[in-house]
């Protein structure tokens, strides 16, 4: 049986970071913005898990963190899909660049 080794997994977690990392920078969007945050939390789940299978003591300690995340994560993205409802049943627009003052 082989087996995958960690440098794909952490390889897969970079590429998914900084993919994560450009949305969230350079996108104007703000459902885009939060689906690449997501996507920069899973990365750092994946890394979770893979330390804590192939680490220096392999124990259950990085999935239970990863459960952790994913738990924190999920209340991230019903909070801010909730701020973006609002937002935009009262401006009309999910346009970062417009969004520049809590006022009317």
């Amino acid at each position: 049986m082989s087996s995958v080794p960690a440098s794909a997994f952490l390889a897969l977690a970079l590429i998914l970071f900084c993919i994560g990392l450009y949305g969230a920078l350079t996108k104007r969007n703000t459902v885009i913005v939060l689906i690449s945050i997501e996507l920069m939390l899973n990365a750092v789940n994946i890394n979770l898990v893979t330390f804590s299978k192939y680490g220096m003591a392999p124990s259950i300690t990085g999935q239970i963190f990863a459960l952790f995340a994913i738990t924190v994560a999920a209340a991230e993205a019903a909070v801010g899909l909730a701020i973006l409802i609002s937002l935009y049943q009262n401006r009309k627009t999910v346009n970062i660049d417009e969004m520049d003052s809590m006022k009317n």
